[in-house]
């Protein structure tokens, strides 16, 4: 791998580098913080605490809300779709020889609605693994579609409220222990589910 090629996938795995990239097209409107939280879908390692609250900061509680829930939920329904409508027929064959593959779908046999649910709706829960799993399995696609949107708005809420908490806490330091009291109850919730699912 080239130095140039190294260099750039660092970048991009930056919080700073998607901030300055919606610094830089901030004349597209609402399709900037869209993007931005779309890309989290696409790449994992970005943390999406960090992007809502970006968008928070950048365009106000409620606009930083819905630019979050509408990208991060088009990112998660494009890897999912992608999943079950290309992967699943027509490569299917092949990804069923992979033990994680078949370990995941698996996983998914014993979930349900409500399950899904909750587990999409906490912000710790690996979202793309959720995302490919039920994209391969045979779990009703309006179902998981409707149920992805739902949880996501819950989500997001969730995110948007630590995000407005915390751009607060710029000016009043106080707000700064709220913020990291939000967090953690996210965090702690979403790994007691995570475990108890086998995640």
């Amino acid at each position: 791998m080239s130095e140039t090629l190294r260099f750039w996938l660092e970048r991009i795995m930056t919080v700073e580098f998607w901030v300055e990239a919606l610094s830089a097209f901030k004349d597209l409107g609402p399709l900037a913080p869209i993007c931005l939280a779309l890309v989290e879908s696409l790449i994992p390692a970005l943390p999406l605490v960090a992007i809502v609250t970006i968008n928070i900061s950048a365009h106000g509680a409620i606009l930083g809300f819905f630019y979050s829930w509408i990208g991060t939920t088009v990112g998660s329904l494009i890897v999912f779709l992608f999943f079950r409508r290309i992967v699943k027929h027509r490569l299917m064959p092949w990804f069923s020889r992979s033990a994680s593959i078949q370990k995941a779908l698996d996983w998914v046999a014993g979930r349900n609605a409500a399950v899904l649910f909750i587990l999409v709706a906490m912000p710790f829960t690996p979202s793309s693994f959720i995302n490919i799993a039920f994209g391969l399995s045979d779990f009703e696609e309006s179902k998981f579609i409707k149920t992805l949107i739902a949880a996501k708005l819950i989500m997001m809420f969730g995110l948007s409220v630590f995000g407005k908490t915390l751009s607060i806490s710029f000016t009043r330091p106080i707000y700064l222990l709220l913020a990291a009291g939000i967090l953690a109850v996210l965090y702690c919730v979403s790994v007691h589910f995570r475990k108890k699912h086998g995640l």
